[in-house]
C-alpha cells in the first residue's frame, strides 16, 4: 500500500500543471476544514460548542506561525542551497518544540484567567497539537517545493486535511463530543501524514536525520527572524478581534462572529496558497542579472495588483447581493442583522490579502527586515484599540477593527514594496 501511494503521490503528465491544480485543491480544503466543521458542530452541538471551537481554531493558527517560524517562504526561495534540508530539518524540531510549549502556556493562561473550563482547555490544546502536524509537515512540503515537486506536497496535505475534515464531522454526528471528535481528527491527521508525507520525504529529502549546530541554527534563526515576527504579529493582527471576544465576550457572539469572517478567512488561507506557487519564479527573476527578467518581475508584480483588486470588488459584491442569505443557509443561523458587518470584513479581507502578497514580494527580494515595521505598528494598534473596539462596540466593532487593522498593514507594506523597487529601477537595463 505504501509503494501504491508514493506512486500516485509522484505521478504527473505536467508538473507545473500538476503544481498549480493540487495547489489549487490543497487551498480549498485548508479553507473549508475550518467553516465545514462549524457548520456541521452548529447543527450538532449548537452554537456556544461552536464559539469554544472557533477560538481554539484562531489560537492554534497562532500557534502554528511558532512552529513554521515563517521559514518557509526563505526554504522554497533557496535555490542556492545556502543551508541543508538537514539543518532546516534540525530547525524545526526547536521550533515545533517552542510552539508545543507556548500552545500549553497559553492554554494555562486560559485556564487561570480567562475562566476556561476544562473542555474549553482541552479542545484548544488538540487543535494545537493538530496544527503542530501540520508545522512539522511544512518544513518536508519546503524542501519538495526547493526541488520543484510542489505538486506532490500539495497532494500530500490536501489528503491530510480531507482526512481531518471528514474525520471531525463524522466524529460529531456519532458521538456529538467536542472533545471525543477533536481525538479523533489529530488522530486521524497524525496517520495521514505517515501514509503521505513521511512515505515520500526520503525520494526528495535523502536523510531525515536533523542536523543542529549552533552556527547554522543561530545564523537561520536570526535570518528567519524577521519573518517569523511579521508572520506572526500578522495571525496575532488578524484574529485580534477575535481575542477580543473572548475577552470581553461570550461563546455565543465568537460562534456568530465567526460564521461573518469565514469569507475573509478563506481569503486569507487562499492568498498564502496563491502566493506559494510564484515564491521559486519571483526569487529567479528577481536573482537574475538579466533586465528582461527584472522587467517581467515587475509585470507580474503590477498585474497581481489588478487581480487582488477585482477579487476584493468581486467578495463586496457578494456580500451586498448573496452573502448573508448564503452564511445563514450554511450555518443554520439567522445572520440577517450582519449584512453591513459582513461588508466590512469583506474590504478587510482584501486588504489582508494586499498585505500576504507585498510581504511576499519583500521577502524574495530579501528586504524582511522592513515587514517588522508594518506589522510591528499594525500589532500596536490592534492592542491599544481591540478593548475599545470590542468592548464598545461588539460586533460592528470586530468588523471594524479588522478593516483598519489589514488596512494599515497593506498600506505600510505596500509603501516598502514600491519603494524598494523604484530603488532598484537601473536593473532594468
Amino acid at each position: 500500500m505504501l509503494t501504491l501511494i508514493r506512486k500516485q503521490l509522484n505521478k504527473t503528465g505536467n508538473v507545473t500543471r500538476s503544481t498549480y491544480l493540487w495547489n489549487t485543491i490543497n487551498a480549498g480544503l485548508s479553507a473549508a476544514l475550518c467553516p465545514v466543521i462549524l457548520m456541521v458542530m452548529t447543527r450538532t452541538n449548537g452554537v456556544n460548542d461552536a464559539g469554544v471551537f472557533s477560538i481554539a481554531f484562531a489560537v492554534a493558527a497562532l500557534m502554528l506561525f511558532i512552529g513554521q517560524y515563517g521559514i518557509r517562504r526563505y526554504q522554497a526561495s533557496d535555490i542556492h542551497e545556502k543551508y541543508s534540508f538537514a539543518e532546516y530539518h534540525g530547525m524545526r524540531f526547536i521550533t515545533c518544540g517552542a510552539m508545543l510549549l507556548a500552545s500549553i502556556a497559553y492554554c494555562v493562561y486560559g485556564l487561570v484567567f480567562k475562566d476556561y473550563g476544562p473542555e474549553k482547555f482541552t479542545v484548544v490544546m488538540l487543535i494545537c497539537i493538530l496544527k503542530l502536524i501540520q508545522a512539522y509537515a511544512d518544513v518536508i512540503h519546503g524542501h519538495m517545493q526547493q526541488k520543484g515537486r510542489l505538486d506532490v506536497a500539495a497532494k500530500a496535505s490536501a489528503a491530510r486535511f480531507l482526512a481531518e475534515l471528514v474525520s471531525c464531522c463524522v466524529a460529531l454526528i456519532i458521538t456529538g463530543d467536542l472533545v471525543i471528535s477533536s481525538v479523533v481528527c489529530v488522530l486521524t491527521s497524525l496517520t495521514v501524514l505517515m501514509l503521505t508525507t513521511m512515505n515520500v520525504a526520503g525520494e526528495y529529502c535523502g536523510s531525515m536525520k536533523p542536523s543542529i549546530t549552533a552556527n547554522k541554527l543561530k545564523w537561520l534563526l536570526i535570518e528567519g527572524f524577521p519573518i517569523f515576527v511579521s508572520l506572526f504579529l500578522n495571525m496575532y493582527i488578524s484574529n485580534a478581534p477575535k481575542y477580543a471576544i473572548d475577552t470581553y465576550l461570550t461563546d455565543e457572539v465568537q460562534a456568530y462572529f465567526n460564521y461573518i469572517f469565514m469569507p475573509a478567512f478563506v481569503i486569507q488561507l487562499i492568498a498564502y496558497f496563491i502566493f506559494n506557487p510564484i515564491l521559486t519564479t519571483y526569487a529567479k527573476l528577481w536573482l537574475s542579472d538579466d533586465p528582461t527578467d527584472f522587467r517581467r518581475l515587475m509585470k507580474l508584480i503590477r498585474r497581481q495588483c489588478l487581480i487582488l483588486l477585482g477579487l476584493t470588488a468581486l467578495a463586496v459584491l457578494v456580500a451586498l447581493t448573496i452573502g448573508i442569505p448564503v452564511l445563514s443557509f450554511m450555518f443554520g443561523v439567522d445572520l440577517g442583522d450582519y449584512k453591513k458587518e459582513l461588508v466590512i470584513l469583506m474590504i478587510g479581507g482584501g486588504m489582508m490579502a494586499y498585505g500576504v502578497f507585498f510581504s511576499t514580494v519583500i521577502t524574495i527580494i530579501r528586504e524582511q527586515k522592513y515587514l517588522l515595521i508594518g506589522y510591528g505598528v499594525a500589532s500596536l494598534a490592534a492592542l491599544v484599540l481591540s478593548g475599545q473596539f470590542v468592548a464598545k462596540g461588539g460586533m460592528m466593532g470586530a468588523s471594524i477593527l479588522y478593516a483598519v487593522l489589514m488596512a494599515l498593514v497593506s498600506i505600510l507594506l505596500g509603501l516598502v514594496t514600491f519603494w524598494k523597487i523604484h530603488a532598484s529601477r537601473g536593473r532594468e537595463g
